[in-house]
This record gives structure tokens, C-alpha cells and sequence, in this order.
């Protein structure tokens, strides 16, 4: 396979080192400051482009590269608020695009248990819930994309929660997440339910960006031949 990185950073760096483990080929790096544009890559012969950079940035990134014919994938997080946008502008071009706020097989594995989980709590109001995300210092949004995806299939399995926040509240009705910033810290997740008599904690941890990486990489693999807009849930057969 052709791939072309989009954002050149640790992450892609990371990918770039997986993507040539896997025998294919990288034929294009677009970062800030390259010579290299997004228009140029139909002629590289792209079979898929992955974008991990900044939030700033991603929707025009993503746009470009649907503009142009060209697959892509995004691990790039905090700019949703102009996925529904972008999932319109893709289905009017025919193009194929996938998000996912985590790539890791383990994460999207991690959020199934943690919704299943929150169903079968939804019965016993004595628990409560709340959640922790802990990130490196360089990760630009708060709460993390994988926190908020993690809240949403809590609160869409338990009807005690309308939406989350990311500060200390006493409504009764938002998902608290706590976020922190810790050096060298890839990424931790933990959903914690707290009783007067006992705790239940569920906890992902990464250890390195490789799990995400070869995520993203195996995702690219699977998606050269598809169509339209796709998850993860397609890519790991959940649906």
C-alpha cells in the first residue's frame, strides 16, 4: 500500500516506523512547514492518507483530502463539532473517511466492557460514577477524545446521566470527568463506581503510543477497498 502521513509528529512518526514493519510504503509526509500540500498527493498514487494533527487544523485537513479522491483516517481529536459537516461533505463527494478518538484494539475493546458495565450498574443507584483521564502534557484538549467517547456510551446506557462536565459538580445528572496532565504519560482511562460499602474501578492503560499507532495502520489496511463513512465498530466487526 501508498499511505501518506498528515501530521508528522510522535504519533505519525510512530506510524511511519509500523507502516514500513508491514511492507508498505510511505509516499508522502504533509507537517507544518513541508513543501508538500494535500493537493499533491492524488499524483503520489495514495491509497490512504492518516491524519493525526492538531484540532486547528484537522477539519481542513480531512476536507482536503475528500476534495481530492483520497482515503483518510483521523486519530486527530477535539473537532467534532464539525464531524456532521464533514460526514455531509464526504457523502456528497462519494469519498471514504473514518474517525476514531482511539485506535488501540484494547481501548475500543475497553469500551464495550465499560458499557455493558454501565447497564448493569444502571440498577443500583447507590453507586456512583465518575471518571479520570491522564494524558502527557503536550496532549492540547481536556477532557481526551477516547474520555468523551467513554462518557457517551456511559451515559447512553444509564439513564441517570444527561451529559458530562469536566469540573467538580453536584448535579446529579452529569458525568464527572477528571483530567490530568502527567510527563510521559501515553494515556489512562478509569471509570470508578463508589458505594458506602465498596469501589469498582475499570482501568485502561496504555503503554506506549505503539498500540495506537499499529491501531491506525491495521485500520488503513482494512479500509483502502471501502466506501463511504465507516468506525470502528464497522472495522471490528461490532455491528
Amino acid at each position: 500500500m501508498n499511505i501518506a502521513l498528515i501530521g508528522y509528529g510522535k504519533m505519525g512518526r510512530t506510524i511511519e516506523e509500523i507502516v514500513k514493519e508491514r511492507g508498505h510504503s510511505i509516499v508522502g509526509i504533509i507537517d507544518e512547514g513541508s513543501d508538500l500540500k494535500i493537493s499533491d498527493l492524488p499524483g503520489k498514487k495514495v491509497d490512504v492518507a492518516i491524519e493525526f494533527t492538531q484540532p486547528v487544523s484537522a477539519f481542513n485537513n480531512l476536507k482536503e483530502c475528500i476534495t481530492e479522491g483520497i482515503t483518510v483516517i483521523s486519530g486527530t481529536t477535539g473537532w467534532l463539532d464539525k464531524y456532521d459537516e464533514l460526514v455531509s461533505y464526504t457523502t456528497s463527494k462519494q469519498g471514504t473517511f473514518l474517525y476514531s478518538s482511539n485506535f488501540s484494539l484494547g481501548v475500543n475493546l475497553f469500551f464495550k466492557i465499560t458499557q455493558h458495565v454501565a447497564r448493569l450498574m444502571s440498577a443500583y443507584s447507590g453507586y456512583g460514577v465518575e471518571m479520570e483521564e491522564v494524558h502527557h502534557t503536550q496532549k492540547k484538549d481536556a477532557p481526551s477524545g477516547t474520555a468523551i467517547t467513554l462518557a457517551e456510551g456511559i451515559i447512553k446506557n444509564d439513564s441517570r446521566f444527561s451529559s458530562w462536565v469536566n469540573e467538580i459538580t453536584d448535579k446529579k445528572d452529569m458525568l464527572r470527568i477528571m483530567s490530568k496532565r502527567i510527563d510521559e504519560v501515553p494515556g489512562t482511562h478509569t471509570v470508578k463506581y463508589s458505594s458506602k460499602e465498596d469501589d469498582i474501578q475499570l482501568t485502561h492503560t496504555a503503554h506506549s503510543r505503539k498500540g495506537f499507532a499499529l491501531g491506525a495502520v491495521l485500520v488503513a489496511e482494512w479500509i483502502a477497498d471501502k466506501k463511504g463513512i465507516l468506525t470502528m465498530d464497522d472495522f471490528l466487526g461490532f455491528k
